[in-house]
């Protein structure tokens, strides 16, 4: 099985940056998408970014355009999610995830492997 460990959250000024990792325990895919999620109190899960396999295919959501940016070491089964600008918006437990195949996706539903979350929270 997999399992996903989230760490880097914290608390920032709006402005301000922070840089989100995501740590697989082993393999478990040959192709695999990898994406940040976030949810914050009241509100539903909402997709922020993704990853293919390889590294080469991303999507953001058009909120973060800009100022979050995803990457991937392929060696150490890690995900990042480097975030600059930081707006009292972002506030949210962030998520990573992870699906079988090749296709990035978009949607929660998608994505069969979760981590336990990290908070983000950003201060006006």
């Amino acid at each position: 099985q997999v399992r996903l460990i989230e760490s880097g959250g914290g608390l920032v000024q709006a402005g301000g940056s922070l840089s989100l990792s995501c740590a697989a325990t082993r393999r478990t895919f040959s192709s695999y998408t990898m994406g940040w999620f976030r949810q914050a109190r009241g509100k539903e899960r909402e997709f922020v970014a993704a990853i293919n396999w390889s590294g080469a295919s991303t999507k953001y959501e058009d909120s973060v355009k800009g100022r979050f940016t995803i990457s991937r070491n392929t060696d150490e089964d890690t995900m990042y999610l480097q975030m600059d600008s930081l707006k009292p918006e972002d506030t949210a437990v962030y998520y990573c995830a992870v699906r079988p195949g090749v296709e990035v996706q978009i949607s929660a539903n998608d994505y069969f492997y979760w981590g336990q979350g990290t908070q983000v929270t950003v201060s006006s």
